[in-house]
């Protein structure tokens, strides 16, 4: 892994994110390279993270041995057929974390014969504590795997899915996930205020109340239900709110929220990728 060259088109918060976290792993800055359309998000990078710049994304296929695809997904298209003439000439692996481009429009626009994982990641990779799915296509050898599986990892949880059609149920639970309990959150605090507590307490509470129960899940092998019945007394004040939860549809309501923002991204893919 330290001895490979990572390339990254697109130097926003995400690259930014996994730039971060390989240099803290371990990995050289001077084995990363970065593009950007903005000079001043360049110099940035060379000033605090030390690593190569370019302004031409050629160069970044001619210099690495992965590239990964960190720009906007309505942008994608034209950098991919940009650097496709590059990728013939040479064999690199592609990592694209462009939210609802498939692997089949990746394929199209770079070249059949291109080796592509392509990764869903969230928003906590930028504090380091991501979820990131990832499906390779046949051209992806395992030593490949191993690399895009180690760039991700620096910032979070990494899991393989065998199924490209998973991403979009990913998408919908990881992948916007992190609105969700910030919806949560936000009810929270409001119901907190009109409790009489004051706008700081209450947020810390919450947010402390949020990663407490994020970590009990994480190192418990119990499933959420067990957690649940665990810290809910028969006929106390837990109990009392849960039912209500559950009285006004809260668990459908969640299952409906899911399945509206899958069948967005399987849209969202349809609209962004290739004819």
């Amino acid at each position: 892994m330290n001895t490979k060259t990572i390339g990254f088109i697109g130097g926003g918060n995400m690259a930014t994110s996994l730039m971060r976290g390989l240099i803290a792993s371990g990995h050289s800055p001077q084995q990363i390279w970065v593009s950007d359309t903005v000079p001043e998000t360049l110099q940035a990078h060379a000033d605090q993270l030390h690593v190569n710049i370019a302004a031409d994304n050629a160069n970044i296929v001619n210099e690495a041995d992965v590239v990964v695809l960190a720009v906007k997904p309505q942008t994608l298209r034209d950098v991919c057929l940009q650097i496709a003439p590059q990728l013939k000439q040479k064999n690199v692996l592609v990592v694209s974390i462009a939210a609802g481009i498939s692997q089949q429009s990746l394929a199209l626009w770079l070249g059949a014969n291109t080796a592509i994982v392509r990764c869903m990641p969230n928003t906590p990779a930028l504090v380091q504590t991501g979820a990131t799915a990832l499906h390779a296509n046949p051209q992806v050898n395992d030593e490949q795997k191993d690399l895009a599986e180690n760039i991700l990892r620096a910032v979070g949880l990494t899991l393989w899915f065998g199924d490209e059609a998973q991403l979009d149920a990913v998408t919908a639970v990881s992948g916007s996930g992190p609105a969700y309990f910030f919806l949560l959150m936000e009810a929270m605090e409001r119901a907190a205020l009109e409790l009489g507590l004051d706008e700081h307490s209450a947020r810390l509470l919450i947010q402390q109340t949020a990663l407490g129960a994020a970590k009990i899940a994480l190192e418990s092998a119990e499933s959420p239900a067990q957690l649940r019945a665990r810290v809910t007394s028969p006929g106390g004040t837990t109990q009392q709110a849960v039912e209500t939860f559950l009285q006004h549809g809260f668990v459908d309501l969640v299952a409906k929220a899911l399945h509206a923002a899958r069948d967005r991204s399987i849209e969202m893919s349809k609209q962004l990728g290739a004819d």
